[in-house]
């Protein structure tokens, strides 16, 4: 029986109630009376079940889809206004003991080339995404305890957080790394991370196992339950996804809610972020071997009815997804994305053509970040830098109550145009500088508070002055 209370994997994501979802949102997927209930429960921005949101997404009638995307758009306008917070990725080693079928890190790889990077070689990566204007990365490693152990990890966290070049500065670090203990996660949480993001991969226990063949990822229930260490182990912002094409979507998605669900019946904080990634060409992968690919509109579906049941998390679209699917995704509830990424190992200081035969996956939005931030403000968006409610001590239930009350516009909207500035006056083009200014002289007018608004145009005033005495 589902219980989202369980402690144990196969309670919280039981497989027998995806089925029974599954089958419930065929039999109404056209029944006009529940689906308008379903969607008038979703306006009042508290979320919905998996079963409800599972009825969404199997709904064919046209009409009542147009609702649900507008819909999706306006809870994250609500929850998020315009903002579009900014990232990188950051591939500290490639060496892995997994044998993930999808996955070009797999030790049975012997095409891809294995590096790991040392402390040196990781402040040069790093003062290269300063460069940029980047203030926010996502760290990523294969799993190998000997090549990459914890220690590792975590002294590479001290040296990006350590580098300060010119006006950059690393301000927050997000940790991508394999399941593993609760003592490590204790860790991880005193080198002060930021979010800890884990992908389940797939949420279908037999085909996980069958992905996983090898190595310590084919525990399911270890893997599964990482996020409960997580929270365990005082990490209270943790991150979902799955790789959409590894399984039938429809399944993975009432899994991935479910997995929402008992986090906030254990913990009372369910996801800080979910992400969406697909599939994607890479080295020893291709794609079309597996069967369950998604086309665009269905994958934007997906982020819209991810969006609506789950409105206070942030949601994550990575640059594996073209321009054009990115700026759909955009309507649909997306609020972070990255900029000027790269997946190899050591490909932002000294890219090299043989880089390509070792990245994760293929980039499919290949633009700079400076490209990325005039494109997103030209569509309306204001492209943020901002890390303040981790420095401020905004997570886990703190941010939730801020966030889910609508209050967290008040700190993020300013905060968003002050970072916005810095990244214009230290790292813009002549031409993205000059529209970023004619946004934030807009977007500040739209400020509530008269006090704020005082405030932040003096904080404006020292950024342009160069002044770097607050804390964002």
């Amino acid at each position: 029986m589902y219980n989202p209370k369980s402690s144990k994997a196969q309670e919280f994501i039981h497989h027998q109630e995806i089925l029974d979802t599954l089958a419930y949102a065929d039999e109404n997927k056209a029944n006009t009376a529940l689906i308008d209930e379903i969607i008038e429960k979703a306006r009042l921005k508290k979320g919905l079940s998996h079963r409800e949101a599972s009825v969404l997404l199997a709904c064919e009638l046209e009409d009542r889809n147009q609702e649900i995307y507008a819909l999706a758009k306006q809870i994250k306008e609500d929850f998020y206004g315009d903002r579009i917070v900014m990232f990188a990725p950051l591939y500290l080693s490639n060496y892995c003991v997994n044998g993930c079928v999808y996955c070009p890190y797999h030790m049975q790889n012997k095409e891809i080339p294995r590096k790991k990077l040392t402390q040196e070689e990781i402040e040069r990566e790093v003062i290269a995404l300063q460069d940029m204007g980047h203030k926010r990365l996502a760290l990523e490693t294969g799993e190998d305890p000997e090549n990459c152990p914890i220690e590792y990890v975590l002294e590479s966290i001290r040296t990006i957080y350590n580098i300060k070049h010119e006006n950059g500065a690393i301000r927050r670090v997000n940790v991508n790394i394999a399941a593993t203990t609760i003592e490590n996660y204790k860790r991880l949480r005193d080198a002060e991370i930021g979010t800890y993001i884990l992908f389940q991969e797939t949420y279908h226990k037999e085909s996980y196992e069958k992905l996983h063949p090898t190595g310590p990822k084919h525990n399911y229930d270890y893997h599964t339950e990482a996020m409960d260490r997580a929270m365990l182990g005082g990490i209270d912002d943790v991150g979902l996804g799955v790789l959409f094409g590894l399984e039938l979507y429809r399944y993975e998605f009432a899994g991935l809610l479910m997995h929402a669900e008992h986090l906030e019946a254990v913990f009372g904080v369910g996801p800080h972020t979910i992400s969406v990634p697909r599939i994607q060409p890479a080295s020893d992968i291709d794609p079309s071997k597996f069967d369950n690919g998604i086309d665009d509109d269905t994958f934007t579906k997906i982020i819209a009815c991810v969006r609506i049941a789950v409105p206070y998390t942030g949601m994550i679209i990575s640059t594996r997804e073209s321009q054009a699917c990115r700026e759909k995704a955009l309507t649909m509830g997306i609020s972070q994305i990255s900029g000027g990424s790269k997946t190899s190992v050591g490909g932002y200081a000294d890219p090299k053509p043989e880089d390509k035969d070792s990245t994760q996956f293929d980039v499919s939005d290949q633009r700079t970040l400076d490209e990325v931030v005039d494109w997103l403000m030209t569509l309306g968006y204001i492209p943020s830098f901002c890390t303040a409610c981790y420095r401020e001590g905004r997570t886990g239930d703190r941010f939730m109550s801020f966030c889910k009350s609508g209050q967290i516009l008040n700190y993020c909207h300013p905060n968003a145009l002050m970072t916005l500035k810095e990244y214009l006056v230290d790292y813009a083009t002549p031409e993205t500088r000059a529209l970023g200014e004619t946004l934030i002289a807009k977007e500040l007018e739209k400020v509530p508070s008269e006090k704020v608004k005082v405030r932040a145009k003096d904080h404006l005033a020292r950024i342009e002055e160069g002044r770097r005495d607050f804390r964002f």
